[in-house]
């Protein structure tokens, strides 16, 4: 297999008039080779949403850091969750690894909304029915594992950039933007970020109804490796 780079970018922003997102984003190395990607939207929004994602992202963390697989971690975060809070309170977990063991990409959603898989020029939506975290006791998560491959686009969204729009126009049309600012697969995932949120925004008339967060991940062949890598954040404070 040729040497590929792993690309990610996220962008997120809270509720309109809100001061904090309930949205949680972490990114965790994993013990053996690759990276795991947190993404929670704790039930409602503000700081009682963000702290029932923290709660549920920091859980995940730390298994995805013992070695813990994608699957039983998204189960153990639920059990948590139910027994923290009583089974009263909800969070849409995403966990996205680049597991460079088994050498694939490891996708496993408790949320209702979908994922998008980008492969050269095929759209594939992940939406497998699944519950998000902390109600039901017996909640499991929707995985989908593919073999690591250059060329693949994967975006990773919460209800905010979902149902943008929905009270006064059409939903957002992700596979439209993708195709419109990435027609050959080879724009920074910061772009194609960024221009999915700026069309949310749009929608909702520049006032977000709900905490909107993005996560665009790359596989891209790497013609040069220099072993360095490298991370980048903007963060308005």
């Amino acid at each position: 297999m040729s040497k590929l780079e792993i690309q990610v970018a996220v962008e997120k922003i809270s509720k309109y008039a809100s001061a904090e997102s309930g949205d949680t984003v972490e990114i965790v190395e994993r013990p053996h080779g690759g990276i795991s990607i947190v993404v929670a939207d704790g039930q409602r929004s503000g700081h009682s949403a963000k702290a029932i994602s923290n709660l549920v992202v920091n859980k995940a963390i730390s298994l995805l850091a013992e070695g813990v697989r994608d699957g039983a971690v998204a189960r153990a975060t639920h059990d948590y969750l139910h027994a923290q809070r009583g089974g009263k309170v909800s969070a849409e977990l995403h966990i996205v690894s680049v597991d460079l063991v088994t050498r694939t990409l490891v996708i496993s959603r408790n949320a209702r909304c979908p994922t998008l898989l980008r492969l050269g020029d095929e759209f594939i939506w992940l939406d497998e029915p699944s519950k998000a975290v902390g109600i039901y006791r017996y909640t499991k998560p929707a995985i989908t594992e593919r073999q690591l491959e250059p060329d693949v686009t994967l975006v990773v969204f919460t209800d905010g950039i979902w149902s943008a729009g929905t009270h006064t126009a059409p939903t957002i049309d992700i596979p439209g933007i993708l195709a419109q600012f990435d027609p050959h697969g080879r724009a920074e995932p910061a772009i194609l970020a960024g221009s999915i949120l700026s069309e949310a925004l749009r929608l909702d008339q520049g006032r977000p109804r709900d905490d909107a967060t993005v996560l665009v991940l790359k596989l891209v062949a790497l013609p040069v490796d220099d072993g360095i890598r490298r991370l980048t954040m903007r963060f308005p404070i």
